[in-house]
């Protein structure tokens, strides 16, 4: 019973000491467990000149200028590696719109600079979609590409050179949307064709190579994401310092050989970032809660990746491919593929191995994905995110029943013999050598397991946070109402009913179970309705539903277990 109390104890213990921690997080301060600040702009140490620190940390030949705002072709900066374009031209932008992205590029580079996802509404206006990449409001996330490697007083078509659109259609008609856009420099000509799909977030990207000099070239393609570091905090279902394992936000490699690698904001920074230098396979990324941006190279074909500081708070992460000799009055071919949408596990699979791991699930993947899978099959045949949670915790419960069932008979037995156990105390006094004999000796009377009631619960534990990380990450619960007032099971709830609910069930629960013979632990175990049902304030309301679902099941579980064993008891129940 002891052995009990002291396990929960110290489960409610370590709450608090994550949840103090995370509010010093969120506060700015270091973690007391190590580790970083959320946001890199808040750990950012003075750096020297933006254009020095990029170029020592860059191949020579990519440009390094941060991409923020656009600048015109006329501007001096404008094509000058390592310094940022000033003047802004809305006639360079162009745009384009399917039935789930509008896209805005940039002519100077081709850049992709702003992304609509239009299924997704945004967390501010909710009559405006979701803007994912933005180079505009202080924001820079945009996807660029382009040539490098040209020999010395030469220059090939980058990100910062002017392109031309040879497009005219500017909306999807039919199942494709096909957008064309061509630079030429130094006798090399660069097409970038850009291939948008119906109702797809996968982009099919094309790189054609022309040389249209008398020797022979050897460029190479890079293909980039360039970031700031701030935290998508808009999207974070709960604030900062409740946000757990949904909060990442930064660039992230898949390779055979290493598999899925995070780096922070803050380790490129300081130069600590590990990750796989070569590879010819995988893929690159940036994630956020909910959402990524991810290159995915030609398969089979050698390249290196490099993540980088372009200059305080802007990173970038690339791939660069050597495409071999291109003889005079040739041309080369370079596809690659281009994820901007949701974290969509489905669609993610289909475009590259491994992509589908954005949807981080940690060491519990393993329990994760099949509960994941579950829901999805639950979704396809009632429709509605919210009682797909209701129908997951019954079944989750009911695959439990047994164990459930031990720990109840177990708290059952313990509550009934209460009584006896308090005259123990009183007979022995002080002496607890005596008492704990006395105690061992009425457990084995009676068949009583004093750790019956906490083994079974351990065992649920990894099931538990798996199924949090699930409802935590999935984008598909982003937007998606339950009932009356359950507008969007991501977020809290407005009204906060469902914690309150959460706290009254376990208030219940704390009734039907014995009372701790020791006076402190019992009213630390009084207290604990509070404090998780304060935190859950804070959650997504998915989660908090599958918690009062969870405790209202096992209320009438354990409420029947309970007359069961006081029946058998021949004892009345109260």
């Amino acid at each position: 019973m002891d052995i009990r109390r002291t396990i929960l104890l110290m489960i409610f213990s370590f709450s608090l000491l994550m949840l103090w921690n995370n509010w010093q997080v969120h506060q700015g301060n270091p973690s007391l467990l190590g580790g970083q600040t959320p946001s890199a702009e808040s750990t950012a140490k003075p750096s020297a000149d933006p254009a020095t620190t990029a170029s020592t940390a860059t191949p020579a030949g990519v440009p390094t200028a941060p991409v923020s705002p656009s600048a015109s072709a006329d501007t001096p900066s404008a094509n000058v590696p390592g310094v940022a374009p000033t003047a802004v031209s809305q006639a360079q932008l162009v745009n384009f719109k399917t039935d789930v992205l509008s896209l805005s590029f940039d002519l100077q580079g081709a850049q992709l600079v702003r992304a609509d996802l239009l299924s997704f509404p945004s967390r501010e206006e909710k009559d405006q979609p979701f803007v994912l990449l933005n180079n505009r409001g202080g924001q820079t996330y945009v996807v660029q590409s382009g040539l490098t490697g040209a020999p010395a007083g030469s220059l090939y078509p980058t990100h910062l050179a002017q392109y031309t659109l040879i497009t005219t259609d500017r909306e999807l008609n039919g199942d494709k949307l096909v957008i064309k856009f061509v630079s030429e420099a130094s006798g090399v000509k660069l097409t970038k064709t850009f291939t948008l799909q119906k109702s797809s977030y996968e982009i099919l990207v094309d790189h054609q190579i022309e040389n249209l000099t008398a020797q022979p070239i050897s460029p190479s393609v890079y293909l980039q994401i360039t970031r700031d570091g701030k935290d998508a905090a808009s999207e974070n279902s709960t604030p900062s310092f409740m946000s757990g394992p949904v909060s990442f936000t930064g660039p992230a490699i898949y390779s055979e050989q290493d598999k899925f690698q995070k780096v922070s904001f803050s380790d490129i920074e300081k130069r600590k970032a590990t990750y796989v230098k070569e590879a010819d396979n995988g893929w690159f990324a940036m994630v956020q809660h909910y959402f990524v941006t991810a290159w995915v190279p030609p398969q089979g074909k050698n390249r290196s990746y490099e993540m980088t500081e372009l200059q305080k708070n802007l990173f970038a992460v690339r791939s660069i491919e050597p495409v071999g000799s291109i003889a005079p009055n040739s041309q080369l071919n370079i596809p690659a593929k281009l994820w901007v949408g949701p974290q969509d596990q489905d669609g993610l699979e289909k475009v590259a191995p491994g992509l589908d791991l954005v949807v981080d699930y940690g060491l519990l993947t393993i329990i994760a994905k099949p509960l994941f899978a579950l829901m999805t099959w639950l979704y396809t045949i009632l429709g509605n995110w919210g009682w797909t949670i209701v129908v997951l915790t019954i079944l989750i419960k009911a695959a439990f029943y047994p164990l459930s069932a031990a720990s109840y008979r177990s708290m059952a037995k313990m509550k009934l013999v209460a009584p006896r156990l308090q005259a123990l105390k009183e007979k022995f006094g002080d002496d607890r050598q005596k008492l704990n004999t006395a105690m061992m000796e009425m457990y084995r009377t009676e068949k009583i397991n004093p750790l019956g009631g906490c083994l079974p619960i351990l065992v649920q534990i990894p099931v538990f946070i798996s199924l949090y990380y699930v409802l935590g990450s999935s984008v598909e619960l982003r937007g998606a109402p339950w009932i009356w007032w359950i507008k969007d099971l991501a977020v809290q709830d407005p009204y906060f009913i469902l914690p309150v609910v959460m706290m009254g069930t376990m208030f219940i629960q704390m009734k039907l179970n014995p009372t701790p013979p020791d006076p402190m632990q019992a009213k630390v175990m009084m207290f604990m309705p509070l404090v998780f049902g304060a935190m859950m304030f804070f959650f997504p309301s998915g989660l908090v539903l599958y918690w009062c679902v969870n405790n209202i099941l096992s209320i009438a579980q354990q409420w029947y277990v309970m007359r069961q064993i006081a029946a058998t008891a021949a004892i009345p129940h109260r």
